[in-house]
């Protein structure tokens, strides 16, 4: 006795079950949707896009760090100038003083422009002379006004002091308002002092602009340059070529 199940022809070779899975054609659907098969499409003809831009050199912290530059050349030529002004006003006023009437002994040198300083309340009238020495002194007024301040007090040139021989002197003072009048001996403002300073206010400043002003020109030169020739560089690579035309 034979029994035939599940197969309502009889012929049991014939049939083939499924399993409820659907099953693909070989070389269809089932390689294309399979990311392990076959190979990765490309997209002929599309352009990717150009590369990423070079830095163009050289870049701006160089204007930015030459400009500081000058900056600071402006700020030491200032500190310069102020710096040799007050050099020059702290050597010319006197290291010491003296009242009216009295004899004082000064150190007095044929190379150093010596002057008599005077320091007064108000309007006075005054005479100097000098008692000895090792050589000739003579005493004559200034051609010009000088005014220098030393630790708050204001001086003013009252006479010029010539010798001819270095060594100490005898001086003497005689003010008509001798209440509130003081004598010093000092020197002329330095004229070379004051020439170095007006030179460094205006050298080193003056150098450090131009370097600020030729590097800036150099640096913006170049990178028009790096412009020019990035350009050109990108237009060659995708305007020709067999996909370019």
């Amino acid at each position: 006795m034979s029994h035939d199940f599940g197969s309502p022809s009889g012929d049991a070779s014939t049939h083939v079950p499924d399993y409820g899975v659907p099953q693909h054609p070989y070389g269809q659907q089932q390689y294309q949707n399979d990311p392990s098969y076959g190979y990765a499409s490309f997209a002929y003809g599309v352009p990717q896009g150009p590369p990423p831009r070079e830095k163009i050199k050289p870049g701006i912290g160089w204007i930015v760090g030459v400009w500081l530059v000058a900056l600071l050349s402006v700020i030491a030529g200032v500190g310069g100038f102020l710096g040799g002004v007050f050099n020059a006003l702290g050597d010319a006023a006197p290291a010491t003083s003296f009242g009216s009437g009295k004899v004082v002994t000064v150190s007095l040198d044929p190379a150093d422009k010596s002057a008599i300083y005077v320091s007064a309340t108000g309007p006075t009238d005054f005479e100097c002379a000098f008692q000895g020495g090792p050589g000739t002194a003579r005493l004559s007024q200034p051609d010009i006004q000088q005014t220098v301040t030393s630790d708050g007090v204001i001086w003013e040139m009252g006479l010029r002091v010539g010798v001819d021989k270095a060594g100490d002197y005898q001086l003497t003072c005689d003010a008509s308002e001798a209440a509130g009048t003081e004598f010093g001996v000092g020197t002329e403002l330095a004229t070379d002092s004051l020439l170095g300073g007006v030179i460094t206010l205006f050298a080193v400043p003056g150098g450090g602009i131009l370097l600020a002003v030729i590097v800036t020109i150099v640096v913006l030169v170049k990178r028009s340059g790096a412009r020019r020739r990035q350009a050109a560089a990108s237009a060659g690579q995708w305007g020709s070529g067999p996909y370019g035309g």
